[in-house]
């Protein structure tokens, strides 16, 4: 089969598309379907003896330690309601370093001597499971050959039942450990962060009289932007079924200049899916709120309401696998990549952090005069601080070849990290720091000039959206994060250097007391001591602006601009001393961390060195070559036959095609360069041989798209992809 048949092939499939049929039913109401499938609060007060119940709400609520005699009868009653569901297996789900979702599928089923089974789900069984961990990444924590590792049931995350049409299966989150304890997954370091910023919060409060804070845990909301293509046309490109993005691709005539896809309706085809997608998340518990078209042609966002930070983070890996299943049942293919298509918008996942608790609400509501809320103010210095000693930690948590593509470009937050606070937020710090805040910027009333309109309540001051890390109302807003990855990678380090800064913070308050120090002049020296010593990370301008790269210079802000500039912030002594000291990793894990980044940095630009090599090999230079063919061919019968031949259109295609030639040839000579022995010289050899070899080629692969003859062409294009669905 031809390449261009393959590519005209995909163009008749997406015309010849038929939606798949209606998969409810119009009397379905959605706040009936909300968490079906979900071992709920509510699940288990119907079915759990009172006090086992209350012990294990103990446990989810309040963080007490979980009491292993309740194991039986939870697994029990799980088993039960499982089964009820149709559900014939059960599975520990993990979350491994690959940043995917791990599953090890049981059956509930037990032969019995008779020759029948019985279904058997015990206590014990709930509680830990033992799958091979021989395979995934480690870093270092133990040898290949050591297979042994646990799972441990995570209460505080509620277990569902996933549905198959082939049969359902009961879905256990898990954290992943090793023999020694260890954490291979990034839910372990999760809870352990959270709890630690939960203690030293917890500090705080005290300090402002609330002597009965109860369990103080992080919140996160993370907002996922995704692009959709028909899968005709993701089958016929080798690159983005192998590696997420296109190596290949020029400029279309019309990308998104004109800013008409942002907000703009949604196309019928892909509602219907964003609808189903939707009941299925509800039936999951998952509180899907917002849905719209994102900047890019092709592109969308889905985002939900907040949650508990572990439980948002196995939502969020619950939702990628979802959205990847229902797209195929719509025919399209949902890409994660951070940059599936050069040359458009990337797409983030922005994690919107606040803490606190059901009582207390979140920590980070300034209300209407921030600047007499003492306690609001202090964790929002607590921030601060953080970001600011910290940045680093927080550039390396969401350092991948992947998301390097993304940050620093104009679409994005700049690898620079940085505050946004706003003008009411900003005025206030400036106060504190020249003395004491005695005002705030109040809101505003916006008057349209239309009689038939309402005033608008006005916010004192407007959002950025170039910021890394701003103030969006009652929450902070961590812009940096990539589309594909884990959030619990992120959570992990804002909890930790809040664990720090809110420790560092209780420590000064309780300090000063104890010496005889008022309580209110304790804080505004804290106040002032923070904003004088970390403001310069507080920047409310242009965040893409080359001046800024300048002034963030000045101001002694690191610009890590690549992966490999950024993962050595986790092995630093400082770092290691921080996530040692607050219990959520030990030094052997913050190096398994490093090693494992280095690792898949070097994996990934090697898979795509070699896709560009294929790709550009046995489609592209083909294609360009018969092009040529058919030109000389016609040059040669018109100088045969006495007529003067135009050679312009040959010597067109003549020039890119030998930089193609010699682009291959170079990439194959890096692919097969001695790039060293260790993990970290293969990824060096990638980011400065590698990556720099592939953009040859694709330079002169993309100059030939434009010129080759449209039906020899054998990769659908970018007009093709992004804008037929």
């Amino acid at each position: 089969m031809s390449g261009n048949t393959v590519r005209l092939q995909a163009i008749k499939g997406v015309e010849a598309y038929v939606p798949p049929a209606v998969s409810f039913t119009d009397t379905e109401a959605p706040g009936e379907i909300f968490g079906e499938n979900v071992f709920s609060k509510v699940v288990m007060q119907k079915r759990l003896p009172k006090s086992v119940y209350k012990s294990v709400i103990a446990t989810i609520e309040r963080g007490a330690p979980l009491d292993p005699l309740v194991a039986d009868a939870v697994a029990a009653a799980m088993k039960d309601w499982a089964l009820e569901k149709g559900a014939t297996h059960y599975a520990h789900v993990f979350y491994p370093l690959t940043g995917l979702t791990a599953e090890k599928h049981d059956s509930f089923l037990e032969p019995v001597s008779d020759g029948s089974a019985l279904a058997e789900f015990a206590g014990k069984t709930l509680i830990q499971g033992e799958p091979d961990a021989s395979s995934f990444p480690n870093g270092g924590l133990r040898n290949t050959f050591e297979a042994r590792g646990y799972t441990g049931w995570d209460v505080t995350s509620p277990a569902y039942v996933l549905e198959n049409p082939n049969g359902n299966t009961l879905c256990i989150p898990t954290v992943f450990v090793s023999m020694t304890g260890e954490a291979l997954d990034h839910k372990t370091p999760l809870l352990r962060s959270q709890q630690a910023m939960g203690i030293q919060a917890q500090r705080i409060l005290t300090l402002f009289g609330h002597d009965d804070a109860g369990h103080i845990v992080s919140f996160c909301g993370p907002e996922q932007e995704y692009f959709l293509v028909d899968r005709h046309f993701f089958l016929a490109r080798p690159d983005l079924l192998n590696s997420g993005r296109t190596l290949f691709g020029a400029k279309p005539p019309k990308g998104q200049e004109f800013d008409d896809h942002y907000f703009g309706a949604i196309p019928e085809r892909v509602l219907g899916f964003m609808m189903d997608t939707e009941r299925e998340l509800f039936k999951l518990g998952i509180p899907a709120k917002t849905r719209h078209n994102e900047v890019a042609p092709g592109q969308f966002e889905v985002a939900p309401m907040f949650e508990r930070g572990n439980v948002a983070a196995d939502h969020q890996q619950l939702l990628m696998t979802t959205f990847k299943t229902i797209a195929k049942k719509h025919g399209m293919e949902c890409l994660f990549h951070e940059k599936p298509f050069d040359g458009v918008n990337g797409s983030g996942k922005h994690v919107n952090f606040s803490l606190g608790n059901a009582d207390l609400g979140s920590l980070l509501v300034p209300g209407d005069t921030p600047h007499d809320n003492a306690q609001f103010l202090v964790f929002c210095a607590a921030v601060i601080r953080a970001v600011h000693k910290y940045s680093g930690l927080l550039r390396a948590s969401v350092a991948s070849a992947t998301n390097d593509h993304r940050l620093g470009a104009n679409e994005a937050p700049p690898a620079i990290i940085s505050i946004f606070l706003g003008d009411q937020l900003a005025d206030v710090f400036e106060q504190i720091a020249k003395g004491a805040a005695t005002s705030s910027k109040g809101k505003g009333v916006m008057h349209i000039g239309v009689d038939t309109l309402p005033v608008l309540p006005t916010d004192p001051g407007d959002r950025n959206r170039t910021s890394p890390f701003a103030f969006t109302g009652n929450r902070f807003e961590f812009r940096a994060p990539g589309s594909m990855q884990t959030v619990a990678g992120p959570m992990v380090m804002i909890n930790t250097i809040m664990a720090e800064a809110l420790d560092y913070c209780a420590t000064e308050l309780e300090t000063a007391v104890a010496a005889g120090t008022e309580f209110d002049s304790a804080v505004q020296n804290l106040l002032t001591e923070i904003i004088t010593t970390h403001g310069a990370v507080v920047f409310n301008g242009d965040g893409y602006s080359e001046k800024w790269q300048l002034e963030a210079a000045e101001r002694g802000l690191p610009n890590l601009r690549t992966t490999l500039d950024a993962l050595p912030e986790l092995i630093t002594e400082s770092a290691m001393e921080l996530f040692e000291k607050y219990k959520v990793f030990n030094h052997r894990e913050m190096h398994s961390r490093y090693e494992i980044g280095v690792e898949q940095y070097a994996l990934t630009v090697g898979v795509e060195a070699r896709l560009t090599l294929e790709i550009g090999s046995t489609l592209i230079l083909p294609a360009a070559v018969r092009y040529q063919t058919e030109v000389a061919g016609n040059v040669g019968a018109l100088k045969a036959a006495g007529v003067e031949a135009d050679t312009s259109t040959l010597a067109e295609v003549t020039a890119p095609l030998t930089d193609l030639r010699a682009a291959l040839a170079d990439l194959k000579a890096a692919l097969a360069a001695d790039a060293g022995e260790t993990a970290l010289a293969e990824a060096e050899h990638a980011r400065e041989a590698l990556l720099p070899a592939m953009a040859a080629v694709r330079s002169a692969a993309d100059l030939l798209e434009g010129i080759v003859a449209d039906d020899l062409w054998p990769l659908p294009t970018y007009q093709e992809m992004l804008f037929i669905l």
